[in-house]
Order: C-alpha cells, then sequence, then structure tokens
C-alpha cells in the first residue's frame, strides 16, 4: 500500500542519515589525526553497487597520502564497528575543484567567490547561473550575477536549488 511504501522511504532515509552521522563521528579523529578535516560523507547506490563516500580536505589540498591514511584508517575502524548491513565500497577523496556547496560551513567559506547554481525550474528562461556568492541564510542564497555590463542580486529558495558548486577557473 501506499502507507506501507511511503514509510518504507522513510525509515530508509532514516537509514542513510543515521549511516553518515554514525561514520562521521568514526571519521572525525581519523582526519583530524591526519591534519585534514572531513568536508561530506555520503551513502549511495549506483547500479548495483552502494558507496560510503568521504570527502576530506584542508587549507592547501589533500593529496593521494592524505587519502590513502585516512582511508586505511577509516576502513580499519568500520570494519571494527561493523554497522553498515549491505556491502559496499569504500571511497575517500578530495571534493575536488568544483565541489558542490551541501552545507552552510561550505558556503560560508565560499562567499565572495564564484559560483554556478543550478535550479529544478526555470528561472527568468534559465536553469543556470553563474555569479559571486554574496550571501545566504536558512532558506536563500543571494548570488550576484553580471547582466548587460551590470551587476545584480539574484536571490534563490534553497528549495529551488538542485546544486550550488564553485566555478573551475583555468
Amino acid at each position: 500500500s501506499w502507507l506501507h511504501f511511503r514509510v518504507s522511504c522513510c525509515f530508509y532515509l532514516w537509514t542513510i542519515v543515521s549511516l553518515c552521522i554514525a561514520s562521521e563521528a568514526l571519521l572525525e579523529p581519523i582526519a583530524a589525526a591526519n591534519g585534514c578535516e572531513i568536508y561530506d560523507i555520503e551513502y549511495v547506490k549506483e547500479g548495483s553497487e552502494r558507496y560510503l563516500r568521504a570527502y576530506i580536505d584542508k587549507p592547501d589540498g589533500v593529496n593521494i597520502t592524505d587519502c590513502e591514511n585516512v582511508s586505511r584508517a577509516f576502513s580499519e575502524k568500520l570494519d571494527e564497528e561493523d554497522f553498515i548491513p549491505d556491502a559496499y565500497i569504500l571511497e575517500v577523496s578530495s571534493p575536488g575543484l568544483g565541489r558542490a556547496l551541501k552545507k552552510d560551513r561550505h558556503l560560508e567559506k565560499s562567499i565572495g567567490k564564484e559560483v554556478e547554481v543550478k535550479t529544478y525550474k526555470l528561472m527568468e528562461g534559465k536553469k543556470e547561473f553563474i555569479g559571486i556568492l554574496k550571501s545566504y541564510d536558512k532558506d536563500t542564497i543571494t548570488i550576484e550575477i553580471e547582466n548587460n555590463s551590470e551587476t545584480e542580486d539574484m536571490v534563490f529558495a534553497k528549495s529551488d536549488i538542485a546544486i550550488i558548486r564553485l566555478t573551475l577557473d583555468f
């Protein structure tokens, strides 16, 4: 029935959130011991595989050795605790140059930087916007966009944003 499906979906989402919170608690001291901070953790299913992805960062950027050291220690700790019921692949990496800004702390560090905003629905005839991140609050994100040689602030409801990420400068 519909209610059973809805309850199952809510339980599944709650399980994923709980799993990510528990994983982050295990990863925090490991990342800190390696001079890194946790950028994000996600548990996703892609095709038939499940992935636990941990993104780590540090001010001067992470390298392959940082990822290896954190991955080994994190893998050992996950094996000891054994709270993930499914088989999964562990990946530890940098969030990348064009990193998604998912949390308020990501937005805070990115004030004044150029970002790309993709929306779920058309706004002013388009779904993609590039501008300077000016501000954010619990409900909105404001970027300064250039429009015909003039700048204007554009405010987006967070619920309308599919993704916001740093732009890549080459």
